[in-house]
């Protein structure tokens, strides 16, 4: 992991006595970045780990590390019991949660008080205030915080909550009153679709956090989502570090953040921060918070409260020079806030890209598999990569998919979008899908470079497919490179006959008919003729790099090969996997909607054998990651065979039940 720009040591720090060793309550990332701060001020760490992290990166980092137990986090990173029991096995003074799994739980708070272990984070009564988005509504608004019109009550019976609906109107937004992440949230357009949204948000509410306790809020149909980065001693004494603008989300769930938000007005700017800490001052805070706010036009509303650290905290670190994590070993060590107000200042601009294991052609499902191949852009100039995962490590479907962010910082917000693109650029990963296509998509967008943000941003500019241009590309350099290796295998005659190359892509047979010449290689292409030559070869075991040459353009390209005759080329503003194994295999249409999309568990079946169905019906739902996907038929038809059912473990691409199409019964 590079940390190049955590800030060092704020001189009024230096002299604060730190704990001498502190246990990590995470993985992956967070984990990995807490180590970094606590080894810059000579704090020991102990990591914990679960079967599926057995050689993970935090672990390899830290001083310690301790089994805690079987790779579902239920059975491990959630297991309070154990991890009191590791902090005190261990003689850590201190445990920092990182965020997810227990840093917003009071309850693990409370167990590490009592078990004379120091929380790095608010008191387990702040914790409780704001865990419950109702409660916490309640508390803002006597705190005069601007709140969002909604229902925050305690009656969650079906009759009031349909009431209330009708009381606030629609479209509104179901959410969960605990937790955070998008999960257990709907958006309800009309009356009809009221009831099966509760019914989902209660389930995933329940499975994620414990607690099937629901609220309803209006819905602003354009908002964007700002945040305010709080601190507070223990003397509550509390300062606001500016905003983060974190509007660019799918599932939910945030991919792109930076800071400062753009396009506020500065008396906005201001009234809300102070609006933050005022949120803080209510429940009598300590450490790091966030603030969230739901924008629309110049008004604002109080969202929710994060009791943590957040996942795009550098992008502050980045904009105020400080090392937030460093503020909190302080403050939790009993130390006042570095700086005042009036001391803070913001720097330039600063974006955060999240890099998820998913595939966002496939309404971003997450993904999983090996790291076969890993390149990450070099972290200087202001370039910074957060990151817990290594080439060869198997990421698993038991935890969060995001495999690491990308952060950078320039003067200005254009040269910073400037300097993401190019990051995003230089990062390749083969091995699994992932979002990096998708997030170069998002920068470059022009409407993204005028800041026009709206949480529907990526519904408006959603994943492309790859152009025919870019296709051509592609198979004109992996048909070249083929060529090539069954030449030095001597499986192809000498010139001057034409070799024809076959290659597979997205299910497609292409056929290249290639020539090479003194110059270069005459190629005949389903929907044409080029001319082409590749340049400056450079080989590494199963990798190389090199330039297409066609016409007057140059295409630089990297190349990966992997198993199973499969080929990953990386140009510098998209990638494209191909099939070199000369096999193609059919499926006949509407089989894919069948078959599982992701690793998951199957959380229930709707439709039974025999059954009629129409086009759209709920068959079954899956849930990954927390997070459901409901399969649905893609055709009128009849249920043949059901193969799973509720409770069942599922791999990707395994048929989940037989189905008949309407028209082939008909016959």
């Amino acid at each position: 992991m590079s940390q190049n720009t955590v800030m060092s040591s704020n001189n009024r720090l230096q002299n604060v006595k730190h704990f001498d060793k502190i246990l990590i309550a995470n993985r992956g990332e967070i984990a990995c970045r807490v180590i970094a701060t606590a080894r810059k001020l000579g704090i020991k760490t102990v990591a914990v780990y679960s079967d599926a992290d057995y050689q993970a990166l935090h672990k390899t980092l830290a001083d310690e590390a301790y089994y805690i137990g079987s790779s579902p986090a239920q059975e491990s990173y959630l297991r309070t019991d154990k991890l009191i029991e590791v902090a005190q096995q261990s003689g850590a003074q201190a445990v920092h949660p990182g965020y997810g799994f227990l840093s917003e739980n009071a309850e693990f708070a409370q167990a590490c008080h009592e078990a004379g272990i120091h929380f790095i984070g608010p008191g387990h009564e702040a914790i409780r205030a704001m865990g419950s988005k109702s409660e916490a509504k309640a508390l803002m608004e006597k705190a005069s915080v601007p709140i969002c019109p909604g229902y925050h009550g305690d009656d969650q019976s079906d009759e009031t909550l349909t009431l209330e609906a009708e009381r606030i109107g629609y479209p509104l937004m179901v959410k969960a009153a605990l937790g955070g992440g998008g999960k257990g949230m709907r958006i309800i357009e009309h009356a009809e679709q009221l009831q099966e949204g509760l019914q989902a948000a209660r389930r995933e509410a329940r499975k994620s956090f414990g607690d099937d306790h629901l609220l309803l809020e209006s819905y602003i149909s354009r908002p964007r989502h700002v945040e305010v980065q709080i601190f507070f001693d223990r003397h509550n004494a509390g300062v606001y570090l500016f905003d983060r603008d974190c509007s660019l989300q799918r599932r939910h769930q945030k991919v792109i953040e930076e800071a400062p938000a753009p396009n506020l007005p500065d008396s906005m700017r201001k009234s809300m921060g102070e609006a933050a800490v005022a949120a803080g001052k209510a429940i009598q805070y300590r450490g790091a918070g966030t603030v969230e706010f739901l924008v629309d036009g110049e008004r604002f509303y109080f969202m929710e409260m994060n009791t943590r650290l957040q996942v795009e905290h550098p992008v502050t670190e980045a904009i105020t020079r400080q090392d937030l994590v460093e503020w909190q070993l302080a403050i939790a060590a009993g130390a006042p806030l570095p700086l005042s107000q009036e001391q803070l200042q913001c720097h330039g601009h600063a974006l955060e890209a999240r890099i998820y294991a998913e595939s966002p052609d496939h309404d971003f499902l997450p993904s999983s598999g090996k790291i076969m191949d890993l390149q990450w852009p070099q972290a200087k100039n202001y370039v910074r990569i957060d990151t817990g995962v290594q080439q060869g490590d198997h990421i698993s479907s038991n935890y969060d998919p995001m495999l690491a962010k990308l952060v950078v910082w320039a003067e200005s917000r254009e040269a910073a979008i400037d300097k993401m693109s190019q990051a995003l650029s230089d990062y390749q990963q083969a091995g699994l899908s992932d979002n990096r296509d998708f997030l170069l998509h998002l920068v470059n967008e022009p409407a993204f470079r005028k800041a026009e943000l709206s949480t529907h941003f990526i519904d408006q500019y959603p994943p492309t497919e790859l152009t025919p241009d870019q296709i051509r590309i592609a198979l004109v350099t992996a048909g070249l490179l083929q060529y090539d290796r069954l030449s030095y295998y001597g499986t192809l005659p000498a010139a001057p006959f034409f070799s024809q190359v076959t290659l597979f892509y997205d299910g497609k047979q292409h056929t290249l008919k290639i020539n090479q010449s003194r110059s270069g290689y005459d190629i005949q292409l389903p929907d044409g003729e080029c001319f082409a030559q590749i340049e400056s070869i450079e080989w590494e075991a199963d990798r190389l790099t090199g330039n297409l040459i066609i016409g007057q353009q140059t295409f630089r390209y990297r190349a990966v090969y992997l198993p199973d005759s499969k080929l990953k080329l990386f140009f510098p503003s998209f990638s494209i996997e191909l099939d070199l194994s000369g096999q193609c295999l059919a499926a006949h249409d509407g089989s894919e909607a069948m078959s599982a999309p992701m690793n998951g568990t199957v959380c229930s079946v709707m439709v039974s054998e025999g059954q009629q169905v129409k086009a759209g019906t709920a068959l079954l739902v899956m849930e990954a990651m927390k997070m459901e996907h409901t399969i649905n038929a893609p055709c009128d038809g009849i249920i043949e065979s059901v193969f799973y059912q509720a409770g069942d473990r599922v791999d990707a691409g395994s048929s989940l039940m037989a189905y008949k199409e309407e028209s082939d019964n008909a016959a």
